[in-house]
């Protein structure tokens, strides 16, 4: 029986919350993912997982399904103060890589949880640090389709993985559903693998 939704439909995301031991369906939660102007990062990607959470509860109340928890969670690049969504197309992917390369930036991946009591929040950040990339690294890394979908141009479970000389954090914050704190956050709710 359905204990959770997941507001995402992000493979990646559906593979890491299996592992929470929680019992889940997906459901859309589109929204517009916009910064505002001169928003803190932080601020941001705190608003978008909100965001989506609150709109898969609207679409389970406009639907008349059960009201079980809606989890949702969103992740940035961040360098400086600069957010790296994803890339438009493959220039933009590998002018973001070349930003990235031999350069420290932090990965920024904020939960959020709704239920009939509001919505609750946790926010993950991790310090992660490129090796210095070769425009022919760029290019073919760019070539292989993976970028094209993932904040950064990079995603760290595969191909990209090997551009990350250090990483201070959580592996998968990274990936986009930073394990722990999302196990620590259903426990709360009576759910998954760390519940009492």
């Amino acid at each position: 029986m359905t204990q959770l939704y997941l507001a995402s439909g992000s493979p990646r995301r559906k593979e890491l919350l299996a592992q929470t031991g929680v019992i889940f369906e997906r459901i859309a939660a589109p929204i517009d993912e916009t910064p505002f102007a001169n928003e803190n990062p932080r601020e941001y990607v705190i608003r978008m997982a909100v965001e989506k959470a609150e709109s898969g509860w609207r679409h389970l109340e406009e639907m008349g399904l059960a009201l079980k928890p809606v989890l949702a969670s969103d992740t940035s690049v961040v360098l400086g103060d600069e957010i790296l969504g994803k890339p438009l197309d493959e220039a933009d992917a590998a002018a973001m890589l070349r930003k990235l390369s031999g350069q420290t930036h932090e990965v920024l991946t904020s939960l959020a949880l709704r239920d009939v009591n509001g919505v609750e929040t946790r926010l993950s950040i991790s310090r992660v640090t490129f090796a210095e990339l070769t425009d022919a690294q760029i290019a073919t890394y760019v070539a292989s389709g993976e970028p094209m979908d993932k904040a950064g141009a990079y995603g760290i479970q595969g191909l990209g993985g090997v551009f990350v000389a250090h990483l201070d954090g959580s592996f998968t914050g990274v990936m986009g559903l930073p394990l722990h704190d999302t196990a620590a956050l259903l426990a709360k709710h009576g759910l998954g693998i760390l519940a009492e």
